[in-house]
């Protein structure tokens, strides 16, 4: 990865590797052996990377899982999925490009892959309205997936928004309405849903897409009911107790599957999916394959039962 966009808390890292970098070159130029101290250097360096990336904070997991350089919807389908073709358009009001999805396969298997899909630069943000989908976008994931219902083909979503559009147009062109039909149609489809959380998984917007048999979730990505940042502007009128909130949302992936809202983590090359795309793309590949191998053995029937199940268990809480 370049370095051209580094966290806060991984500065130390880039100072140092730029140091062992400056030293190579050193060593090339005046032909100085250096080779000691670089050995040294770099066994501080692998030293330094445990020692931060050991012990993320819920705040410092949410600005990884937020990374400019983390591979996005279109990237998983790019190198995972053979025969792609985009459907476009809700057939109500408009093609919304913050959801990207269509038909292709996944080691052979049929699937309806549907996603999320964030912009790198200005340009690309405004054309994907940073990820945040209006509810054209909602529709037409529900479309696609109405479309797989009817011809027996599994539905794999994607999860990356900071949440649903909030703009005056969106609550307009009915968002809640949007929302909440995905959440009711998404219980009854009797085909195998599976949904992965690659990056953020932000409120309603995130939640549209993930009513499904089983959701699996990047190591290092978030699920939450709300932003840290939206959490501290509506409790304190101060979005800078953001990192605060993020310990109270128990946002993380290991918090989510103690309390049974995610079903799996999958594991995330040291620093982030951003530092290897081949290996975290590989993986969540691998976990798709082997879920949709087990969900495939369920007659539709018994996934609806085990669906329903699944979410009313979340509601239940002992006094």
């Amino acid at each position: 990865m370049p370095i051209d966009y580094m966290l806060d808390f991984e500065r130390p890292i880039y100072e140092m590797k730029r140091k062992i970098d400056e030293m190579r070159i050193l060593s090339q130029s005046s032909k100085m052996d250096m080779r000691s101290e670089i050995t040294q250097l770099g066994a501080k360096l692998e030293k330094l990377k445990n020692d931060i990336y050991s012990k993320l904070t819920p705040w410092q997991k949410v600005q990884i899982s937020r990374h400019p350089r983390r591979p996005y919807t279109l990237d998983y389908i790019e190198r995972m999925v053979t025969a792609f073709h985009e459907l476009h358009g809700d057939r109500l009001y408009a093609d919304d490009r913050a959801i990207i999805g269509g038909l292709g396969k996944i080691d052979g298997r049929s699937v309806m892959i549907i996603g999320h899909q964030k912009g790198r630069d200005t340009r690309q943000n405004i054309y994907h309205n940073f990820g945040m989908p209006n509810p054209e976008g909602y529709r037409k994931a529900l479309r696609l997936m109405k479309l797989a219902d009817r011809f027996q083909i599994p539905v794999v979503t994607l999860i990356d928004t900071p949440g649903a559009y909030p703009g005056l147009g969106a609550e307009e062109r009915g968002q809640a309405e949007a929302i909440a039909r995905n959440l009711y149609e998404m219980a009854g489809f009797k085909i195998p849903l599976l949904g992965v959380v690659i990056g953020e998984g932000g409120s309603g917007g995130a939640l549209a897409l993930g009513v499904t048999d089983r959701v699996l979730i990047l190591e290092n990505s978030i699920y939450s009911v709300i932003s840290p940042e939206g959490c501290s502007s509506i409790l304190f009128k101060d979005a800078g107790q953001a990192p605060e909130m993020a310990k109270s949302l128990h946002l993380t992936a290991p918090e989510l599957k103690k309390l049974g809202i995610v079903d799996s983590i999958l594991p995330e090359p040291r620093g982030g999916a951003h530092n290897d795309w081949d290996k975290v793309i590989g993986t969540v590949k691998k976990a798709i394959i082997t879920n949709l191998a087990e969900l495939s053995r369920l007659d539709g029937e018994t996934l609806v039962a085990e669906r329903l199940q699944r979410y009313q268990r979340m509601g239940r809480w002992a006094e």
